[in-house]
C-alpha cells in the first residue's frame, strides 16, 4: 500500500469518531445551542459501548448503549441552558469534565475487559475497485453507516418540515413563536440527538478504532469536532471532509514511521491540532458572516460577561 492510500485509509478511519460527533455537533447549533461537552458525550459513549458490548456480546448493542449515554449527558447541558439560562460555554465545559470524571470512575473495570468489536468489512465488488476501493470500501461497519449517514442528514436539515424548524430555532426564533411553534422543544431535541451522535463516535473510538476502552480516550476530539463545525458552516458533506481530513493528519504520523521516516514523534503528534487551528485561521473570517443569530448571540453575551 502507498503512502498515500495509506493515509487516505486511515483518514476515514480515524476520522469517523469526529465525523459523528461534529455532525451531532452541526444539529445543536443548527438548533442555537454550542454545546462544548460534546467531548464529554463522546468519552461517555466510548465507555458505555465498549461496557455494554463486553456485557452483552453485541458490538451494535453497544453502539446504542453509546448513544443513549451521550444523550443523557447532552441533556444535562440542555438543561442547565435552556431550562435554567446558564452560559452555554461554561456549562459545556462543566459538562465535559463531569464526563470525564463518570467516565474515569466507571471505567476502571473495563480498562483491560474483552468486548466484541467491529472489524474491518470489505464490500463486494466496490471493495475491488483499484485504489478508491481499498481506501473506502475496506472499513468497519460504523464507517459504512457513516456514509448513508451524511446525506440523509443533509436532506433532513435542508429539505424535510422539521429541518426548516431546527434551522429556524437557531436563526430566527421569534418567527417559530409568532407562528406558534414552541423553540425549547426543538432545541432540546437537537441537543439530545446532536449528544447521541456524538456518543456513537465514542462508540466508534472503542470498539472500532482502538477497540479496547482507557481513561480519556477521546484526547481533545471533541473539541476537534467542534472546530471542524465551525470551518464547514454546519454543512454535513463538508462536516465529513473535515473530520477526515484531521483522521489523515492521525494517520501520517504511524505511516511515516513505518517507512523509516526520522521525524520528531512530538512533531508529528501535532500535526493534526496545527492543521485544525490552520483551517481555523484561514476560513474563520468567511465563515463569521455564516453563523446563525442565535449562535452569534451566544459569543456575543460569553463576551460581554
Amino acid at each position: 500500500m502507498s503512502l498515500l492510500s495509506e493515509v487516505l485509509t486511515g483518514g476515514i478511519r480515524g476520522g469517523t469518531s469526529i465525523e459523528y460527533a461534529a455532525l451531532g455537533e452541526s444539529i445543536s447549533e443548527r438548533g442555537g445551542v454550542v454545546n462544548l461537552g460534546t467531548e464529554g458525550s463522546m468519552l461517555a459513549g466510548a465507555l458505555a459501548a465498549y461496557a455494554v458490548a463486553a456485557e452483552t456480546g453485541h458490538p451494535w448493542l453497544g453502539v446504542l448503549g453509546g448513544a443513549l449515554a451521550g444523550g443523557l449527558l447532552a441533556l444535562v447541558h440542555g438543561y442547565f441552558v435552556l431550562s435554567r439560562g446558564a452560559n452555554q460555554l461554561a456549562t459545556g465545559l462543566v459538562v465535559l469534565f463531569l464526563g470525564l470524571g463518570l467516565t474515569s470512575l466507571f471505567g476502571v473495570s473495563y480498562v483491560q475487559a474483552l468486548a466484541p468489536t467491529f472489524r474491518p468489512l470489505k464490500i463486494p465488488v466496490l471493495g475491488d475497485i483499484p485504489f478508491l476501493g481499498s481506501i473506502a470500501f475496506r472499513q468497519d461497519p460504523m464507517v459504512y453507516m457513516s456514509y448513508v449517514l451524511v446525506p440523509v442528514l443533509w436532506w433532513i436539515i435542508f429539505r424535510s418540515r422539521w429541518g426548516v424548524l431546527l434551522r429556524a430555532a437557531g436563526e430566527r426564533s421569534e418567527v417559530l413563536t409568532t407562528h406558534g411553534h414552541k423553540v425549547m422543544p426543538i432545541q432540546y431535541i437537537a441537543v439530545v440527538v446532536g449528544g447521541m451522535f456524538s456518543g456513537m463516535g465514542g462508540a466508534h473510538l472503542s470498539i472500532a478504532y482502538t477497540r479496547s476502552w482507557f481513561e480519556n480516550m477521546t484526547q481533545g476530539r471533541g473539541f476537534v469536532a467542534v472546530a471542524v463545525v465551525m470551518f464547514a458552516a454546519r454543512q454535513p458533506f463538508k462536516v465529513a471532509a473535515g473530520a477526515y481530513l484531521f483522521g489523515a493528519a492521525l494517520a501520517l504520523s504511524p505511516a511515516l514511521q513505518a517507512r523509516g521516516y526520522g521525524i520528531n514523534q512530538f512533531a508529528l503528534d501535532a500535526v493534526p491540532y496545527v492543521v485544525t487551528i490552520v483551517v481555523l485561521i484561514a476560513l474563520g473570517r468567511r465563515r463569521a458572516a455564516e453563523i446563525p443569530e442565535g449562535l452569534s448571540k451566544v459569543f456575543e453575551q460569553s463576551l460581554s460577561v
